[in-house]
């Protein structure tokens, strides 16, 4: 049997796709829509609505085609300068008029200047030991003075290097081992298997469902507002699916074909605000606000900016992806059916001492657990499947991320121990 994988690890690299896949199909109708029918079945996940709804335009792209255009035009401009962090020099012009507190640059060795990003002001203010979100609200010149004097006195690194964009901005200071990927390498990695992204390929911006039907459509065109190729100063955010490609995995309590699609994200940051992340994952739709709803086999690879990111980047990153991009649907059928078919109670008070016995849960949630299956899913929670989507079930009603995150966790883990 086959266990389906949720893994937050470092270099969790997937095994190479069969040549052949063995699935079925999902029904679609001639426009290719299908029927969403467990959309509660596994997790919902808001790694993508969280950055859709803080993307302002022009932050928002359609093709990967432009937005790797616009990461490596940034890129190419800009240079990475080694020096001691004391030799850094803040600069704010005396003040004539009101706009000159406003005023904040760095002078760099060549004499030329740069202003730095919101983004790299917190992290210089952070080398100097200064509160970033304080100097914020002083005069330019008292930052100046502030900023001088921690750089010189009472600096934490030594060894810095600058990534600046000479005349134009401070980009990032970052330490000496950090070991930049660059914006640009990712989008052209992931347009090796997905072209452009707007369905070129099996890859595309997802569409959206109807949530009066039930219908999900893989055909609405993307907009600014629903597109999911995203980048800001400081990263880069990709998340696409094949969604003209859904498959069934079994049967929906109401005896109607489950259905899902695959999907991943990409995502890195050059300038030290994140590590690099690939997450693949099969899910059943996607709303309007791109909450994943129905998540499973959720899997995550993350590499750290090391000195040795690059080189690993090539080496396990981009063939990761590629597994990831062309891997049979085996897995998660299989996975699935096991654990349906993994009987764990013969009635409720075993059911119980089986959720005691194998999560944290208090009496209290393991009883809910147990009446939301009775009341989602229209049956008594007797396998492990059932009970993980009864911890899910309850996991939506907590009301902080982190903690709902946390409950998804449990349910998580009980899936991967079906073998």
């Amino acid at each position: 049997m086959t266990t389906i994988i949720d893994s937050t690890a470092t270099d969790v690299t997937p095994a190479p796709a069969p040549a052949a896949p063995a699935y079925e199909p999902a029904k679609t109708d001639a426009q290719g829509r299908f029927k969403v029918s467990n959309l509660h079945g596994g997790r919902a996940r808001m790694e993508l609505s969280n950055q859709w709804y803080r993307r302002p335009a022009d932050e928002r792209f359609l093709s990967l085609s432009s937005l790797e255009a616009h990461v490596r035009a940034r890129a190419e401009a800009s240079v990475t300068l080694p020096l001691k962090s004391k030799a850094i020099e803040c600069y704010a012009p005396e003040p004539e008029k009101i706009e000159d507190t406003h005023v904040f640059k760095i002078i760099l060795p060549d004499g030329s200047e740069a202003e730095p990003t919101h983004f790299s002001f917190g992290q210089l203010a952070g080398l100097a030991g200064a509160p970033a979100g304080y100097l914020r609200t002083m005069p330019s010149q008292i930052t100046k003075d502030a900023l001088n004097y921690g750089l010189r006195f009472i600096r934490r690194v030594e060894d810095v290097k600058l990534y600046v964009r000479p005349g134009e901005d401070l980009r990032a200071i970052t330490g000496n081992d950090y070991g930049r990927i660059y914006d640009h390498e990712v989008v052209e990695a992931v347009r090796q298997v997905a072209g452009d992204g707007t369905g070129d390929t099996r890859w595309k911006i997802p569409g959206v469902m109807d949530w009066r039907t039930m219908i999900y459509d893989p055909n609405v065109a993307p907009t600014l507002d629903s597109t999911t190729l995203y980048s800001s100063d400081r990263d880069v955010f990709i998340f696409l699916v094949d969604d003209r490609n859904p498959i069934v995995v079994g049967k929906a309590r109401n005896g109607e074909d489950d259905v899902m699609f695959r999907g991943f994200y990409f995502k890195n940051s050059e300038v030290g605000a994140g590590s690099c992340k690939l997450g693949f994952f099969y899910l059943r739709g996607l709303c309007e606000n791109r909450i994943m709803w129905g998540v499973e086999g959720f899997e995550e690879l993350t590499l750290r900016h090391s000195k040795n990111a690059p080189a690993r980047f090539v080496a396990e990153a981009i063939p990761a992806m590629r597994a990831m991009a062309e891997r049979s649907s085996t897995k998660l059928i299989e996975a699935v059916q096991a654990a349906k078919e993994a009987v764990v109670a013969k009635d409720d008070d075993s059911a119980l001492d089986w959720l005691k016995a194998r999560t944290a849960l208090s009496v209290g949630q393991q009883k809910k657990v147990l009446e939301l299956v009775e009341q989602e899913e229209q049956t008594h929670a007797r396998s492990v499947w059932d009970m993980a989507q009864g911890i899910t079930a309850l996991a939506r009603s907590i009301p902080h991320q982190d903690d709902r995150f946390a409950m998804e966790k449990i349910a998580g883990g009980l899936l991967n121990r079906v073998a």
